[in-house]
């Protein structure tokens, strides 16, 4: 299935309709504990070229109960991978953010921020992996915890600074087929 990531948008409904029709005669199973397994994280976003910054791009296939909760924890991820390989971190501890907001978008930035925040200050935080325990859309609330360790420059090498999260052509798309969030992040 991570060869038919890069999909494009005109080409999903296809896409949904192939996957749903060869899943229907395996068994389910809990892909995010297949991945756990496996030692994977399901990395479901990518990094796109922005002028003098990069755009962080998440999304999730609404197959097997995928939501734009996912999408917010992938580009949450995604901002950790851009600041020093993941691959290097370890899962020792774990850090929890509150974030509100006015509408999603700022919701959004808030909840970056809040991780941003934790990396740039005490303690230090890098997270490997993100999950949002409560995720409120009427009221604007995330609540989150981040899996990982304290950066260390002796084990975890220096990628790209993110100096700040911006409102800067944010969109968050939440439909039936797809749950998909760009985020463009000053560096």
């Amino acid at each position: 299935m991570d060869q038919l990531v890069l999909v494009r948008a005109h080409l999903l409904p296809f896409f949904v309709l192939i996957m749903q029709e060869s899943m229907a005669s395996e068994p389910p199973c809990d892909l995010a504990e297949v991945s756990r397994a496996h030692g994977t994280t399901g990395k479901k976003y990518e990094y796109l070229d922005h002028t003098a910054d990069i755009q962080l791009h998440a999304y999730r296939f609404s197959l097997g109960g995928s939501s734009l909760s996912e999408a917010f924890e992938q580009v949450a991820v995604a901002m950790f991978g851009y600041i020093t390989d993941l691959s290097t971190v370890e899962v020792t501890r774990s850090e929890e953010i509150t974030a509100e907001g006015h509408d999603m978008e700022s919701l959004l930035f808030q909840f970056l921020n809040e991780f941003l925040f934790l990396f740039c200050a005490e303690p230090f935080f890098v997270a490997k992996e993100v999950k949002i325990t409560e995720f409120d859309k009427q009221n604007f609330k995330i609540r989150a915890v981040g899996y990982g360790e304290t950066f260390d420059l002796s084990k975890h090498p220096q990628g790209t600074e993110v100096k700040a999260i911006t409102y800067s052509n944010m969109q968050i798309h939440d439909t039936a087929e797809m749950h998909e969030v760009y985020v463009i992040v000053d560096i």
